[in-house]
């Protein structure tokens, strides 16, 4: 099974820089913003962008983390400019989401879950259409 489509009905991704504290305080308004107007169940993936500038940074790492612990957020820090953790976003993510659709947090035959399901596009590492991501650089085979 392969994740086709997904719409932003259940992923939102916020994205605060490291090299600002003005973003990471943000962050709480931002997601009560987010959640109000959006599916309860949505996932939702916090990001410290910059993880570069070591010698800029204004919000630590185990800061970036106790929020999305408290906050219930997946957390990772990446760099844009070196793309480090920059794939491994997205994976985390989409694993999140393939994770409630199998645990019944999101009914995939529903149109308006805003999930569509690909079969056999995707070959796994062994060559065999067995559901795992592709690892040919292209989000949809």
């Amino acid at each position: 099974m392969v994740l086709e489509h997904l719409n932003f009905l259940q992923l939102n991704c916020k994205i605060a820089r490291l090299t600002r504290r003005e973003t990471f305080n943000h962050l709480a308004s931002w997601l009560e913003d987010a959640r109000q107007h959006a599916n309860p169940n949505m996932t939702i993936m916090l990001i410290g962008n910059k993880c570069d500038l070591s010698h800029r940074r204004a919000v630590s790492k185990e800061e970036g983390e106790q929020f999305a612990k408290e906050n219930g957020l997946l957390f990772l820090e990446a760099s844009a400019r070196t793309a480090q953790n920059v794939e491994e976003a997205f994976v985390k993510t989409a694993a999140k989401i393939l994770q409630n659709i199998q645990e019944g947090v999101f009914d995939a035959s529903n149109e308006s879950s805003g999930i569509k399901i690909g079969y056999g596009r995707a070959q796994g590492p062994s060559g065999a259409r067995d559901g795992a991501v592709a690892q040919s650089g292209g989000c949809c085979g």
